[in-house]
């Protein structure tokens, strides 16, 4: 069937090429609009988290987002300089449209201190919605000499994340394409099939992205979208041409051109399309978690795939059919035989210490896994942005300079207390209260802000009573704050760091306790126990999913059961490896890097990514070692010439998505950063320990058995043929 496929692409390559370009040129004007419909950190659950605020927003009035304005003067600025430049502030963004509320600093409470104050604009709209109003308070806010004044609040650090993941895929591209090129080039030889696969990366990018624009008319994309797709795309679209390209060339040696990419097509191709079918599958694990970012990586990163693959064997054969022998033009390398290569001499050297090399290799990689107990998850929020970026910068003078740390929002968790009837009534008061003095004797709680502290009463009856007949100027602002129709606000504060794991604890406990009547939790430690109770409960579903797939695959791939559970274990093992040299290095602070807690993304995304990626290096080996198999019935010679032959790829295909995803290392986006350098180390130790000295030992010590299908050894299939010399 490949090889019709074959003959169909080369006799049909103008038709093909054609629709390709008019492909291109569709997609790509989508593709450039792909930014423009991106927002957020793609951290939203449709949970507890999201009532409450919606209640919140309903019924007490609070903004859905707001934009806070940081004022800052030098000490040689007077106090008069000092307010007039914050009052003609304010009379310019006065008119700004949208705004549902503006707060001066010297109109509020405590919003001045020191050479430091802050204004709020509140905004009856999300966040990732106010581009054009933050676009229009830029050009209103002016800075002087000794004075400044820098937005931020959700809406502009949610802008900045967009500016920053564009800047950082042009900064990660800049990097990465060129020393992909002097890789292909060392691969090749020659600068005309080195910069085919570099070609393949960019149409596959351009038409993925083309075609994620659609899907946002129908879902909300995150920003981190804009470099999942090109870390993943440019990395397997090059992978799949190196190794169509490599296997183009060797048959060109010896064949005609049609002939050439017939067999191409039909080895190759079919290692592509197992390849792209695990990387998929890997990638659609992510599907069971409903949190928008991982919905939004799974649309992506499967859309990237699909498109690598058919670009690999659709778009590339029709190329190389018109281009021909010339693909070896422009060399610049001489490349040596590989029967005679250092490649062949390491296979040696591995196939004669079977039982060494594996030891050696599983002390190395289980030595990596010690970091990993140590691991500390969070959520990204803030500290994503670059530390120089002016809105983090803002925010933290903010935080330090007006909230107390006992007072700040990630300690906080905010319930609201409904009733049927009248939330004021004497009966129902009085089991808000009792809820209230629970909290207050909670060995984790730090503060209750309530009715009853506002008012400094101690019982129901005496809030009725005050609530009731007591100084309506006084007792209206707390009846605002905390009453919302039949609802009551109570605010408390944990005795606890920031991303705490008993946090959660004691959220998730107190969500199902019985508290006498209805209550609903939020704030920002139940916006973190909801995301991550998701994660945990629903990532293994998708990881038994991966595992049981990739085992069906690779068992019906080269028809054996010993390969593709050895596959899987070297896999698990690998990645663990992975993840503690990623805590090593970001979590303890390593090579220069502030400490930092580990992106709570990364190890689904590394393993459900990794997982698939790593697979294209196992099938390119065996695929290789099947095919001496089938011609000479010796697994010893099969596995020696197989991994002399695919060495070479191997390596050079690995440095390539090494080069690709680790540039994101040289990014400002901190989760972006740790999954470009997880996925890069991911790779190097999948490349080298395991693919090159794990897979060869074992099949070097399995003998025949590496073959083994449900009672059968292949081996007796070839009895009648002798073992090569």
């Amino acid at each position: 069937m490949m090889q019709k496929f074959g003959e169909f692409i080369y006799q049909k390559r103008i038709g093909v090429l054609m629709l390709w370009i008019l492909i291109i040129v569709v997609f790509g004007f989508f593709a450039l609009k792909l930014p423009s419909v991106l927002s957020g950190n793609g951290f939203e659950y449709k949970g507890d988290y999201n009532e409450t605020r919606k209640i919140l927003e309903r019924d007490f009035g609070q903004a859905k987002s707001s934009i806070i304005l940081v004022f800052q003067r030098d000490k040689t600025v007077s106090d008069d300089d000092w307010k007039n430049y914050i009052e003609d502030t304010f009379k310019k963004i006065s008119t700004s449209p949208g705004a549902q509320k503006i707060i001066n600093p010297f109109v509020g409470e405590g919003m001045v201190k020191d050479d430091v104050a802050y204004g709020l604009l509140s905004y009856n709209k999300k966040a990732e919605s106010l581009g054009n109003e933050i676009n229009q308070l830029k050009t209103k806010l002016k800075n002087k000499k000794g004075l400044q004044v820098t937005m931020t609040g959700e809406p502009i650090i949610v802008q900045d994340l967009n500016t920053a993941s564009q800047e950082d895929l042009a900064k990660a591209e800049m990097i990465g394409l060129p020393i992909a090129l002097i890789v292909l080039v060392f691969a090749f030889g020659g600068i005309v099939a080195a910069a085919i696969p570099i070609v393949i990366g960019v149409v596959s990018i351009l038409i993925t992205m083309g075609t994620v624009y659609f899907f946002s008319y129908r879902t909300d994309l995150t920003i981190f979208i804009l470099n999942i797709i090109p870390m993943i795309g440019l990395a397997l679209s090059i992978d799949f041409a190196l190794l169509f390209i490599n296997r183009y060339k060797e048959e060109l040696l010896r064949k005609s051109i049609q002939e050439a990419i017939i067999i191409s097509v039909a080895t190759a191709g079919r290692s592509i399309i197992f390849s792209a079918l695990c990387v998929f599958i890997g990638l659609s694990g992510l599907w069971f978690i409903k949190i928008d970012i991982f919905q939004n990586v799974a649309l992506g990163g499967m859309t990237v795939v699909l498109m690598s693959a058919l670009c690999a064997l659709t778009f590339l054969p029709a190329l190389l059919s018109l281009i021909g022998s010339k693909v070896n033009k422009l060399s610049v390398l001489r490349l040596t035989d590989k029967r005679t290569n250092g490649w062949y001499s390491f296979a040696k050297f591995v196939m004669r210490r079977p039982v060494f090399m594996t030891i050696a290799a599983l002390v190395i990689l289980l030595a990596g896994l010690v970091p990993v107990r140590q691991m500390t998850l969070s959520i990204p929020g803030i500290d994503s942005l670059p530390a120089n970026y002016p809105s983090r910068v803002a925010y933290e003078t903010f935080k330090d300079t007006f909230i107390p740390p006992e007072k700040r929002e990630e300690k906080k968790v905010t319930i609201i207390f409904e009733s049927k009837g009248n939330i004021l009534e004497k009966n129902t008061l009085e089991k808000v209260n009792k809820v209230v003095g629970k909290l207050h004797k909670d060995p984790l709680v730090e503060a209750v802000n309530s009715p009853f502290s506002a008012t400094g009463v101690s019982d129901g009856a005496q809030l009725f009573n005050l609530l009731k007949f007591g100084d309506l100027k006084k007792v209206s602002p707390i009846v605002d704050y905390f009453i919302g129709d039949n609802k009551m606000l109570v605010e408390v504060y944990l005795k606890t760091s920031e991303h705490s794991g008993k946090a959660r604890e004691w959220i998730r406990n107190w969500s199902k306790a019985n508290l006498g009547l209805t209550a609903h939790l939020g704030g920002t430690i139940k916006f973190e126990q909801e995301i991550f109770d998701e994660i945990f409960k629903k990532a293994p579903y998708g990881l038994l999913l991966i595992v049981i797939s990739t085992f069906v695959i690779l068992m019906a791939a080269f028809r054996s059961l010993l390969i593709p559970i050895k596959a899987i274990l070297m896999n698990i093992l690998s990645l663990g490896c992975t993840f503690g040299i990623v805590v090593w290095i970001f979590q303890r602070g390593h090579f220069g890097m502030k400490p930092v807690d580990i992106a709570l993304i990364l190890p689904v995304f590394v393993f459900t990514l990794v997982f698939g990626l790593s697979m294209d290096y196992e099938v390119f080996l065996i695929s290789r070692i099947q095919e001496f198999y089938l011609k000479t019935g010796d697994n010893s010679h099969a596995t020696l010439s197989g991994l002399t032959y695919t060495s070479k790829i191997i390596t050079s295909a690995a440095a390539i998505m090494i080069v690709v995803t680790g540039a994101f290392a040289f990014t400002g986006v901190m989760p972006i950063k740790q999954l470009g350098v997880g996925i890069a180390i991911a790779i190097f130790i999948d490349a080298t320990i395991v693919r090159m000295i794990l897979v060869p030992a074992l099949m070097k010590l399995l003998g025949d058995w590496n073959w083994w299908f449900f009672g059968l050894k292949n081996k007796k299939q070839f009895k009648h043929r002798k073992k090569p010399a």
